[in-house]
């Protein structure tokens, strides 16, 4: 991309001598050769990096995060076209619960993990989990901070190609639309005419920067059960999601 290109001012200060990343493994992951490797590296820096390299705050003073904030969007996008083009004769509805599947945390963290990708995100020492595991919205962040990036290089065709690679069976091994399991188990609350699922927060656990919300949901004469997540609404489903599966045993 050319200096004065509108997208420009996504990157800041000057390039980064992006030396320590291995674009060949990374290409190797991720189906896409970088042609500007600072991108690569924006992508792959966590903020909290930052503090311990200057060479980095000074290139990426936000760390990955403008990166995945566009990578979100193109992920949206992309997943948004390739079920259009895969489902021809689905309603707008089952559309839309295949793509909340596919593009939420959980699936984001699959795919990363199965890459291999923790090994290539720089981070801060309070970042990485128990021993050397990276958490699990840092590893989703870096993937679409890496969508961001192939985009910003090669252009929406190349990140759509990405996710292609990266999400494979998974757009397509679902015969039926997925549906939603806080929804899911609403229905099997109203089919036994019980009152809705109630959920409720019960704590927060981690640094005040990545806190885990912990959830827990409760249904009339049936034990509460208790998830954690990145987020309200992520603790909310997988507690809904473990409270369906003690329920059909």
């Amino acid at each position: 991309m050319a200096r004065g290109h509108p997208l420009q001012p996504l990157l800041h200060g000057d390039p980064l001598n992006a030396t320590d990343v291995d674009l060949a493994a990374l290409a190797g992951k991720i189906g896409h050769t970088f042609g500007r490797a600072e991108l690569a590296a924006e992508a792959l820096t966590h903020r909290g990096a930052l503090d311990r390299r200057s060479d980095l705050k000074a290139a990426f003073p936000h760390g990955n995060e403008r990166l995945e904030f566009l990578g979100d969007r193109v992920l949206s996008l992309a997943v948004a076209d390739l079920l259009l083009r895969r489902f021809p004769q689905e309603h707008e509805g089952e559309l839309a619960r295949r793509h909340a599947a596919l593009v939420r945390a959980e699936t984001l963290v699959e795919i990363a993990t199965t890459i291999g990708l923790g090994a290539d995100i720089r981070l801060g020492d309070s970042e990485r989990g128990q021993g050397e595991v990276v958490r699990p919205t840092i590893l989703a962040d870096a993937l679409e901070a890496l969508l961001g990036a192939v985009f910003l290089d090669a252009g929406l065709a190349a990140s759509a190609a990405c996710v292609e690679r990266l999400w494979g069976d998974r757009l397509t091994s679902q015969a039926a639309a997925p549906r939603d399991p806080k929804t899911a188990l609403q229905e099997w609350a109203q089919a036994r005419r019980l009152p809705l699922p109630a959920y409720r927060e019960v704590g927060r656990e981690g640094p005040p920067h990545a806190p885990l919300f912990v959830v827990d949901v409760a249904i009339k004469g049936h034990e509460p059960t208790q998830a954690r997540g990145g987020s309200k609404r992520e603790a909310e489903r997988l507690a809904a999601i473990a409270l369906l599966e003690r329920l059909s045993q």
